[in-house]
């Protein structure tokens, strides 16, 4: 069987960071991505030149554009799906498949499918409204202090507020979402699988995430993730029974607790690259966005266990600087060995945007956070 690339027409919805570090990775099997975003300023945009500005949230830009393509992904979940499940049904495929993103573009629908097919997740409740987590806390179904996360739209942080105690009630969120207790979380976790269009499935090492204590973005990522062979196993055997009972194309991006007594609750899922993966670029392994290339192109996937240790720091604008972006302690942080900095080109910072991620590898971890540690107290997005 032969391999020419230029057969491979694919469309890619979003042209953040995401599409760029999948571009990237796609041109080394000399397969060329377009992309349908707003502007071709946005990252992708710097790296190829195949870029169509658009709405990727408008039935109609969507239709147009994915016409073109034999293969449509995506680089964010909050796309048109109208769109997509027309496209699929003219014959375009699709990856991951719209039924899939339908399910985890809503958290509420996310926690269903745990429910009802036997995954671990926290206790739950769906709530119409803020009126209506008052009139629960009032019947006492709802106990400080509990999570609120709204059922759509959410990601980076967005979308998720936590309730210790009553002068946390202004944070309360509107809309429909999802009420959890506050669990007794030991660390978090998630677990990268890939599957492609013909069923072979592997999973990536499990990393830890340490979170920035207000931006609810990751802070620190650690692989491996220091859990015990028997949590390591159970969590990759829990991601990898999604991937398959879904029967998803692409990647399936698993975060998980690890509570204090030793169980583990799946939180959510992402159906596409994700940060909780941006190590891979730098560890040895076939990266997450090379594997998501092969995956929805029907090729083998590559080895996911890399070679060496790794610590990924996000890159966030710092909160009092918003303007045109400057990067201070650069040259400091080059001169150390197994430093890799990957800066997204976004032109403008603002407090807490991801502007780029650093990863540190190492022999092992302990090696990796003293490089982590003088990294993150020396660089700076600042304007």
């Amino acid at each position: 069987m032969s391999f020419k690339p230029s057969d491979l027409r694919i469309g890619v919805l979003g042209g953040g960071q995401l599409g760029k570090m999948l571009a990237q990775e796609a041109s080394k099997l000399d397969i060329e991505l377009t992309f349908l975003d707003k502007s071709k300023d946005f990252p992708a945009g710097k790296v190829s030149p195949l870029f169509v500005e658009g709405d990727f949230n408008d039935y109609d830009t969507v239709m147009r554009f994915g016409k073109n393509y034999d293969i449509i992904t995506i680089e964010i979940e909050h796309v048109n799906l109208q769109a997509l499940f027309d496209l699929e049904r003219s014959g375009k495929k699709v990856f991951p498949q719209p039924h899939i993103l339908q399910m985890i573009q809503d958290k509420g629908l996310q926690k269903q499918y745990f429910l009802e097919h036997g995954y671990p997740t926290a206790p739950f409740l769906l709530i119409h409204d803020a009126q209506e987590i008052q009139l629960k806390m009032d019947e006492g179904s709802i106990n400080y202090p509990f999570v609120q996360k709204t059922r759509t739209g959410g990601y980076d942080g967005k979308g998720v507020s936590i309730i210790k105690n009553k002068s946390n009630l202004d944070l309360l969120l509107p809309g429909p979402s999802v009420i959890e207790q506050l669990a007794d979380i030991q660390t978090e976790i998630s677990i990268i699988a890939v599957r492609n269009s013909q069923g072979e499935c592997k999973t990536y090492p499990g990393v830890s995430m340490d979170f920035h204590p207000t931006a609810n973005l990751v802070e620190f990522l650690n692989c491996p993730a220091g859990l015990s062979a028997e949590l390591e196993s159970q969590a990759e055997s829990l991601a990898f029974r999604l991937a398959n009972e879904l029967g998803i194309v692409g990647l399936l991006a698993v975060e998980m607790f690890v509570n204090k007594d030793g169980t583990i609750w799946i939180n959510e899922m992402a159906p596409r690259p994700h940060n909780s993966g941006h190590h891979t670029l730098d560890n040895g392994a076939t990266s997450q966005f090379a594997n998501h290339i092969r995956a929805i192109s029907g090729l083998p996937l590559g080895d996911t266990h890399g070679d060496r240790a790794a610590i990924m720091i996000n890159l966030i604008g710092e909160k009092d600087y918003s303007g045109p972006v400057r990067y201070q302690g650069m040259e400091s942080c080059l001169e150390l060995d197994g430093v890799h900095i990957h800066l997204y080109g976004k032109l403008e910072t603002k407090p807490f945007r991801k502007m780029g991620h650093i990863t540190l590898t190492g022999i092992d971890l302990d090696e990796c956070r003293r490089k982590a540690n003088f990294v993150s107290n020396t660089i700076k997005v600042i304007s």
